[in-house]
């Protein structure tokens, strides 16, 4: 495998930041992040709406390998070089069921965690550039 492909919901403060730590990270494969709901996403991966992206993250491989929620959480980690012994501890059956429980009480609380934690979405800083307006050397919001 050479390509991970982490749909994500770039309307999620946490998501988002997410997104932005696992590409400051170094990895074993290339990371391609692209929004659940993008038309790109839905060429790539038809399935995203009856898997529920909208509520899990899901994770596609280059060979069409499909994980989600705590199976996707568990893939992004092994891709990076920092954290692939702590993917193969999660991925054990000891703490494989703990792995699922967090991820998805993460999942279910994301947009409240987002707020509480002051996390800003990729939209969200979108919708800031794109409001900046600046006129002979002076910007403003």
């Amino acid at each position: 495998m050479n390509t991970l492909t982490i749909f994500y919901d770039a309307r999620c403060g946490l998501c988002s930041r997410f997104r932005r730590w696992m590409l400051d990270q170094a990895a074993y494969v290339r990371l391609q992040f692209l929004p659940y709901d993008s038309p790109q996403a839905l060429r790539l991966c038809p399935a995203l709406p009856s898997l529920r992206a909208d509520q899990e993250i899901v994770v596609m491989g280059d060979d069409g390998s499909l994980w989600q929620g705590a199976g996707a959480w568990v893939t992004c980690l092994w891709a990076l070089y920092d954290f692939r012994e702590w993917s193969l501890r999660l991925a054990s059956p000891t703490l494989q069921p703990i792995a699922r429980k967090v991820v998805h009480w993460i999942s279910t609380n994301r947009i409240t965690l987002s707020r509480l934690l002051h996390l800003h979405s990729d939209d969200d800083i979108k919708r800031l550039v794109t409001d900046v307006t600046c006129d002979t050397g002076t910007c403003a919001l």
